[in-house]
């Protein structure tokens, strides 16, 4: 057995697909959208998130339309869009799907009820949003979702997590 300073699988420089790095160059939010509604909650890490100014203000996002999220948000309207603060890269990672969270991503993280889906404590703020448009048209592989702005809080002295180059800043 060796040890080695890189990822033994990972793609040569040669290989990679452009667009991909691009979007890695350019730092992310990282937000977890929750609804809840017709007895269950559930949510999916989101960093493709643009802001909107305007009354009413949007935020638009793309959306994975397998995610099992997505058709809850579909059915209830209704979403809160927690933008996580450093130290809370665990929580994006179970919503992904790409850690693990015995019992679901909701056991990983405190959770609260609120009136457009779950709230995360301790992020560094929330949006109530309700759906635009249940069905969007696509851009690249995601949906491009629109959401208008019902509620904001920000948390004071809580600074938002953020993703570049495959890591959480």
């Amino acid at each position: 057995m060796s040890i080695h300073d890189e990822h033994p699988f990972r793609t040569p420089p040669e290989l990679r697909d452009p667009i991909r790095r691009l979007r890695g160059h350019l730092p992310a939010p990282v937000t977890v959208w929750t609804s809840a509604g017709a007895g269950r909650q559930d949510g999916w890490t989101i960093s493709s998130v643009l802001v909107g100014e305007g009354r009413p203000g949007e935020l638009v996002a793309l959306v994975d339309e397998d995610c099992d999220w997505w058709e809850l948000f579909r059915a209830c309207g209704t979403a809160t869009v927690n933008v996580l603060a450093h130290g809370q890269g665990r929580v994006a990672d179970a919503f992904a799907r790409i850690a693990p969270s015995p019992g679901g991503p909701f056991r990983t993280g405190d959770w609260a009820p609120a009136a457009y889906g779950p709230r995360l404590q301790g992020a560094a703020g929330w949006v109530g949003v309700r759906l635009v448009d249940p069905a969007p048209p696509h851009a690249g592989w995601g949906l491009l979702v629109r959401a208008a702005i019902a509620d904001v809080e920000l948390a004071d002295g809580a600074e938002a997590l953020e993703h570049r180059y495959g890591h959480y800043a």
